[in-house]
């Protein structure tokens, strides 16, 4: 992976590790047995192949999306020339496939992705999870909290707060994995930064919420006013604040719709040049694990989505590159 002709070799799609299928790994990195990881990865990358309750609409096609970003980042390798660093002379990277999801059983599959996401944080690494709905997100940090030392702060890039108490009979709606996560014992809530709010599809009760447990809010109003360089630091310093660790948890549709076709229709969203620039600085802060989720491969046949998830994902960890090789 440190060739420094990558990506541009030919055939390269063809020659890189499988995962499973015709499916590469992620940007081709080492294909890891999820039975016995190994110490010493820096990160490792794994799928969630989950659609639980669908909340608005039917099928959106985001069990999907691990394999679509996968094979999108076939075309990418890990040097960003505007910062000058190629993730992949600083960072070990390994792909431990997709966690095991049972489509006719939520409560086994979050039971799954927990332990899978508590095997990776005890080999010490983080993982960078590629979802699926946004219903898992909450077993990331459960795990987070049970192996890490202290609090934790969550930064939260979507269109709306996902805090529901409920919907329907679903106990693991994914318009409510901010409500779990701030149930956990270890999530400090004053410290939980929601960025990219915006629009008609969030709710009074939702927004109330939020602010009565203490969460920080930043709209996409307050973004253009004062600039996404200015917030994006405030809201590490939030996020930091108080706690040992530091969650990202990324939905689609912070991207406004005209650069998101697989995802929902939401606008007036954050443009790439907002999101990828802020993931590289908060990578840089130091996080200890990130997820992409609601993708959906099924309304985006070119995957621009899925190029777009792959991106986010090398703008974070060439922040988490360069904060390992500032510190050496």
């Amino acid at each position: 992976m440190n060739s420094k002709e990558i990506p541009m070799v030919p055939n390269r799609k063809a020659s890189l590790p499988r995962v499973y299928g015709d499916t590469p790994s992620f940007l081709g990195v080492p294909v890891l047995d999820p039975r016995n990881l190994p110490k010493g990865c820096d990160v490792i990358v794994a799928g969630v192949p989950w659609e639980g309750t669908v909340t608005w609409g039917s099928f959106s096609s985001c069990e999907l999306a691990p394999r679509s970003i996968r094979h999108a980042s076939a075309r990418y390798g890990g040097f960003l020339p505007e910062y000058e660093i190629d993730l992949f002379d600083h960072l070990q990277l390994g792909d431990m496939g997709d966690v095991t999801v049972n489509p006719n059983d939520p409560v086994e599959t979050m039971a799954n992705v927990h332990k899978a996401m508590l095997e990776v944080y005890r080999s010490r690494s983080i993982p960078f999870v590629l979802g699926g709905d946004h219903s898992f997100t909450p077993e990331i940090v459960k795990a987070l909290g049970e192996a890490g030392q202290g609090e934790i702060g969550i930064i939260h890039f979507d269109a709306h707060l996902d805090n529901a108490k409920s919907f329907g009979a679903d106990l693991y709606p994914r318009c409510g994995p901010l409500h779990r996560i701030a149930q956990l014992p270890k999530v400090r809530k004053e410290s939980i930064v929601h960025m990219g709010i915006r629009g008609p599809r969030n709710s009074p009760a939702q927004y109330e919420y939020a602010r009565s447990m203490g969460a920080r809010i930043f709209t996409t109003k307050e973004i253009r006013e004062r600039g996404m360089v200015e917030v994006t630091q405030e809201a590490i310093a939030i996020a930091h604040e108080k706690t040992r660790h530091v969650f990202v948890t990324i939905c689609s549709d912070c991207i406004d719709a005209g650069y998101n076709p697989g995802g929902p229709a939401d606008f007036n969203g954050l443009l790439p040049n907002e999101l990828l620039p802020s993931l590289q600085t908060i990578g840089r802060s130091g996080i200890d694990g990130l997820d992409f989720v609601e993708v959906y491969p099924g309304q985006d046949p070119q995957g621009y989505s899925s190029h777009l998830a792959a991106w986010a994902m090398i703008y974070a960890l060439s922040g988490v590159a360069q904060r390992k090789r500032d510190q050496g």
